[in-house]
């Protein structure tokens, strides 16, 4: 992903009232119908994405983690295909994707878009040490955080399916060549869109796809996407073009994320710089309102934590407070009637 710094033009933009730092009066209420989510499950999703090593597409550990995830999909029973193409890459060479798409069949007529990237960075390219940018990204939070809430998700629902509850249909995709963008060592002429590869196959053939078909009802409501969301010191800022395509959902989720106490985590009543992100593109391509949680540092050089594309972005920086923030936030909000 990459944050578009906008000159002249102040985007913290301050809300009306004070920002909360502690749970609203609300919450109280809220603590007897809580939605269950483990963070223990989340984090062994996690560590097992990353067991496999980095998942840079065309490596065999991206095949075998890409394996492992279908299996998953499928054992809480989803509908899943791997949808395959192509996309030029920053280099204008042929990129091969693989999106895993999965489908679960809920109870009530809404369908929710849920969506994180499975790959990582072929390079460390903001490592300080020059000879280590050259060698590929872990990617236990960038990358394996988001799938690891996203699955944790889908198995509570299939949990409260079989229990007799109501819950959404929900989308699965986790997008493919998200982290492909152009490296900070390439010295020829840079391609438009080099980031989020997969997310724009996907868009483009969701767009086609719902522009011929009468299935109505699976036209998706809207989305969620996850990315880096297991820090200990993770902030998930309004982001601009989540705002901007979908504000209503933004402030649904946010709201939702301070009534369950996690302010600390969802910041409140500011809107920061845009992040072109997969989200970007399931809102401009596929016409899906699709809003951003992404960890975001106002104090950093490149606006992400210290980690962030380095050989550091290990087990070290998931942690289960965040993991259970987020997943619960999420669950609680797409579970609204």
């Amino acid at each position: 992903m990459r944050v578009w710094i906008l000159s002249c033009v102040c985007l913290f933009l301050a809300g009306c009232g004070t920002t909360p730092t502690e749970a609203s009066p609300e919450s109280k209420s809220v603590e007897k119908i809580r939605p269950v989510f483990s963070a223990d499950s989340a984090y062994a999703y996690i560590e097992r994405q990353v067991a496999f090593g980095p998942r840079v597409p065309g490596t065999i550990s991206h095949v075998d983690c890409g394996d492992w995830l279908v299996n998953e999909l499928h054992r809480h029973g989803l509908y899943v295909e791997v949808q395959k193409g192509t996309m030029l890459n920053y280099a204008g060479e042929d990129q091969e994707i693989s999106n895993i798409v999965g489908f679960f069949e809920g109870s009530i007529a809404k369908t929710v878009l849920l969506c994180a990237h499975w790959d990582t960075r072929p390079w460390s390219d903001e490592e300080e040490n020059y000879d280590q940018r050259f060698q590929p990204v872990l990617g236990a939070n960038d990358g394996a955080s988001g799938v690891g809430v996203v699955l944790e998700i889908v198995r509570q629902l299939a949990l409260l399916k079989s229990q007799g509850e109501l819950v959404p249909s929900i989308q699965v995709v986790f997008f493919d060549c998200e982290d492909m963008g152009t490296p900070t060592h390439f010295t020829g002429q840079e391609r438009q869109d080099t980031w989020c590869l997969g997310s724009q196959l996907w868009a483009k053939e969701y767009k086609k796809a719902i522009s011929s078909s009468s299935e109505s009802q699976r036209k998706i409501q809207y989305g969620v996407l996850l990315d880096m969301v297991g820090d200990a010191a993770a902030t998930f800022p309004r982001e601009y073009f989540s705002v901007k395509y979908a504000g209503g959902y933004v402030e649904q989720l946010w709201r939702k994320a301070y009534d369950l106490g996690y302010s600390r985590y969802f910041t409140q009543g500011q809107t920061y710089y845009p992040i072109t992100d997969d989200h970007y593109y399931v809102n401009t391509l596929a016409g899906i309102p699709c809003l951003d949680i992404i960890d975001y540092r106002t104090n950093s050089r490149t606006g992400f934590p210290q980690w962030w594309h380095t050989q550091q972005d290990d087990m070290r920086n998931i942690n289960k407070q965040t993991l259970q923030a987020v997943g619960e936030t999420v669950l609680a909000t797409i579970c609204l009637k």
